[in-house]
């Protein structure tokens, strides 16, 4: 991705993905315009993944800590995230666009899955078995090695009819279409979508006036 890098306090408002993988894909807002990314440094990164709920608290702290003591590697390990998140990105969006999948991008994820695997540990709780991540084991890249692992669980079941990239002119956010008539346009109504309300209103208000002039 080039474009600009701007902090931003994350909101519940900035989760409209339906995944914690399509969630990190849109920390790039923008990306049909002038791509902005929130993510300035590895704290913001500890913010996004807190508000997710997908990551426990002593974790985040743990890695808070890390970071604290180690600001250089919690800036490289930033990058690696960004890595990540941009090869999914260029893989999601073909995948949605019935294109091709990006040769690049292909094997960019396996890279970091690959990576994540390696070290993560077989847990089963119930009847159900997944791959666990640790502080431990991770450092601090466990954020990125759980997003990995949870990308090929989504990546396998992708409902590509179902995922939308919103249309709004300052957006191109992704997200998953769990409507029951599958009709959702926009990421969010309260932004992109009462924003084309008001385009419309105003256009089709000017177009009135300028068919009552003489």
């Amino acid at each position: 991705m080039t474009g600009t890098v701007r902090p931003h306090p994350f909101h519940p408002r900035d989760l409209v993905g339906g995944h914690p993988v399509v969630d990190l894909l849109n920390t790039v807002t923008a990306r049909n315009a002038e791509p902005v990314d929130w993510l300035d440094a590895y704290p913001r990164l500890l913010e996004w993944a807190d508000l997710t709920g997908h990551f426990a608290p002593a974790d985040l702290a743990a890695l808070r800590r890390l970071a604290e003591t180690g600001p250089a590697r919690a800036e490289r390990a930033l990058a690696r995230v960004r890595e990540l998140r941009e090869a999914l990105h260029d893989l999601v969006t073909a995948l949605v666009h019935g294109a091709p999948a990006p040769t690049e991008a292909v094997a960019r994820v396996e890279e970091h899955w690959k990576h994540a695997a390696t070290h993560a540990r077989l847990a089963v709780h119930g009847a159900t078995p997944r791959l666990r991540t640790t502080v431990g084991a991770s450092g601090l890249d466990l954020i990125r090695h759980e997003l990995a692992l949870q990308a090929l669980d989504l990546l396998r079941a992708l409902p590509t009819d179902r995922t939308r990239v919103c249309p709004g002119p300052r957006c191109g956010w992704l997200f998953l279409d769990t409507s029951r008539a599958g009709r959702r346009r926009w990421c969010s109504m309260a932004t992109c979508g009462n924003a084309a309300k008001g385009r419309t209103h105003y256009e089709r208000r000017r177009a009135g006036e300028g068919h009552g002039e003489p």
